[in-house]
Formats: C-alpha cells, sequence, structure tokens
C-alpha cells in the first residue's frame, strides 16, 4: 500500500499525486493541518512536518526530489502519455484558479478572506 501525507493546495504534493496518475499506482491519501506546527500525526507518522511524503514499501520518501527518484523505478504505462498530455492541456483552468472558484461556491467559511 502506498500512503501520501499531502495537502491539496500544495503544488509539490498536486505533481506527486499527478506523477502517481500517470503510473497508475493506487494511494491512499491523508490530508494534513494546514500549519507544520500542527502536523502532529505526520510527525508521529513519520519524523517530519514537511510535505509531500510518501509512504511504500516500508520506506520514507519525504519531498517531490525523493518521491519522484522512488517513482521513477516503476515502469510507466501506455497511459501515462496521454495522461500528462490532459495535464498540460488543462493548464489554463489551473491558471485561472478554476478549483479556488468552485470551491468558494461551496460551503462557505466565515473567517475566510479571499480579496
Amino acid at each position: 500500500m502506498i500512503e501520501l501525507y499531502q495537502a491539496e493546495w500544495c503544488p509539490f504534493s498536486a505533481a506527486v499525486r499527478e506523477r502517481l496518475t500517470e503510473l497508475g499506482l493506487d494511494v491512499v491519501a491523508h490530508p494534513v493541518e494546514p500549519w507544520p506546527e500542527q502536523r502532529t500525526v505526520l510527525v508521529e507518522r513519520a519524523g517530519t512536518d514537511s510535505i509531500p511524503v510518501l509512504l511504500a514499501d516500508g520506506r520514507q520518501f519525504v519531498g517531490t526530489r525523493e518521491i519522484f527518484a522512488f517513482l521513477d523505478t516503476f515502469e510507466s504505462p501506455p497511459t501515462a502519455v496521454e495522461h500528462r498530455r490532459r495535464y498540460h492541456e488543462h493548464r489554463p483552468a489551473r491558471e485561472r484558479d478554476v478549483t479556488g472558484e468552485l470551491l468558494d461556491r461551496g460551503a462557505p467559511l466565515p473567517e475566510l478572506d479571499t480579496a
């Protein structure tokens, strides 16, 4: 089982999730608290408050460089190229912050000031 400690807003976590998708690897994603000093569970589990953290095969990989080095040991399936192509096709939506707009339409967070 592969576990990923990450946050959806973190671009480094997003890059790891994209690579996992390209490889077709199943993963259990654990959301972490917004601030490093709040991440006691992550510190207990992985000894760090940095994200992303990937746990796999009894080993731990911290940060995109370590995680990507591990993921590079897997053979890419034929669909990997198409996933990467689709990622690039959706760049305009990421640049326009479509996900942020969708989130703001959802349940309001009373103390959030997005101005």
